[in-house]
């Protein structure tokens, strides 16, 4: 069976995912013994179940490509028309996780200026001539709730802060089946959407990205990337990174910032500082290699001694990791199942309510205050009352 389909609709697709039309075709056709032409898919005719292969691709819905109306190509549209290069070489995994929350960023702009909600930026835009410290301790007296020793729900408080200020931050949670894993940790898009990775084992990681992410908001410079805690001390970043990183450090540091920068080279007749630096550690939510790798930036511990260091909380890791699979498979065998729900992500207050105006203003139905909102009808009422 053939329908008719929009090929404008596709090409726009391979172009904002910057995928040439040979290795779409090489994608598509995988376990296939008759490989898919180019004029099997860009043919004004198209078999349903070489459409049917493509949507695996981009899961867009099939009504996408049958839609007759041309797709939106502006620079508004998607990141990908706004910026050529990013900081990390981005899979197909990552570009449908940009798009999707492009989509549903504009989406709710949409939303909002129906609803006559204001969800313009409310910061000023800064530049990388602006001392990032400074700029930390300005910000962190808006922004940074009171402190909670339980990592996650310090993550939804700093959530929850930065949306009173219109920031609007979301999560997305990837499961240990799924295929097509994104190769980034979080990103920034224009003017105040902030996307993290759920970071499950590493809130703290997951906490230090939406601080970088918040660099970014700052300096109004989009970014999409995945974050290594080693490179707080590349040199070879870019200015704009290197921003962002020593941002990111003085706003969860605080006044410890300062402790660090008074204390003497970590070496052997010190401990490393290892009793110090746990505590900032916990008094901050900054992990102790981050804390670690900022000393090596400062000069203040010698490469070997921080590689060392790395890799001891690295084999420790490891051997938490192990003995947890260990601690599993024990009580696979004596009949002991623990089930644990799948991780949620972390919805931001402002969408929330932005939603539910939405909904007593009549703008949107219930069905799709539950779409958009990604909760079960029997959860509609914790919701709208």
């Amino acid at each position: 069976m053939t329908v008719e389909h929009n090929i404008s609709r596709l090409k726009h697709l391979l172009n904002l995912y910057k995928i040439s039309v040979e290795d779409f075709l090489d994608l598509i056709s995988n376990d296939l013994k008759n490989k898919i032409k180019t004029s099997d898919i860009f043919s004004e005719s198209i078999k349903i179940n070489h459409l049917k292969r493509i949507d695996k691709v981009f899961k867009k819905g099939l009504h996408y490509y049958l839609d007759p109306k041309e797709p939106e190509t502006s620079k508004d549209a998607s990141i990908f028309f706004r910026k050529e290069k990013f900081n990390s070489d981005l899979n197909i995994g990552a570009k449908k996780v940009v798009n999707h929350f492009e989509e549903f960023k504009i989406s709710l702009s949409a939303i909002a200026q129906l609803a006559d909600l204001d969800l313009q930026r409310s910061f000023p835009v800064y530049k990388i001539t602006h001392d990032p410290k400074v700029v930390a301790q300005t910000i962190r007296k808006q922004l940074y709730p009171s402190f909670t020793g339980n990592l996650k729900e310090f993550l939804k408080a700093l959530i929850s802060k930065f949306a009173e200020k219109n920031i609007l931050v979301f999560e997305f949670v990837e499961y240990w089946n799924q295929k097509e894993k994104a190769n980034i940790d979080g990103f920034f898009l224009n003017p105040n959407v902030i996307v993290l990775k759920r970071q499950q084992i590493s809130f703290r990681r997951e906490i230090f990205t939406l601080a970088h992410e918040l660099g970014h908001f700052l300096l109004n410079e989009e970014e999409i990337e995945k974050l290594e805690i080693q490179n707080l001390a590349n040199e070879n970043l870019s200015s704009v990174e290197k921003w962002c990183n020593d941002f990111a450090f003085h706003f969860l540091a605080g006044e410890f910032s300062t402790v660090l920068d008074n204390i003497d080279k970590a070496d052997s007749s010190n401990d490393y500082h290892h009793e110090l630096i746990e505590k900032i550690s916990k008094a901050t939510h900054l992990s102790q290699i981050a804390i670690f790798t900022r000393l090596l930036f400062q000069n203040k511990i010698t490469k070997r001694d921080y590689s060392n260091i790395k890799e001891g909380f690295e084999s420790a890791f490891r051997e938490r990791q192990k003995e947890l699979e260990k601690q599993k498979a024990l009580d696979k065998e004596r009949g002991i199942e623990k089930r644990g729900s799948a991780p949620k992500p972390i919805k931001s207050p402002l969408l929330i309510s932005t939603i539910q105006t939405a909904f007593y203003e009549g703008i949107l139905n219930e069905y799709e205050v539950c779409k958009r909102l990604n909760i079960k009808p029997e959860k509609l009422d914790s919701y709208i009352q």
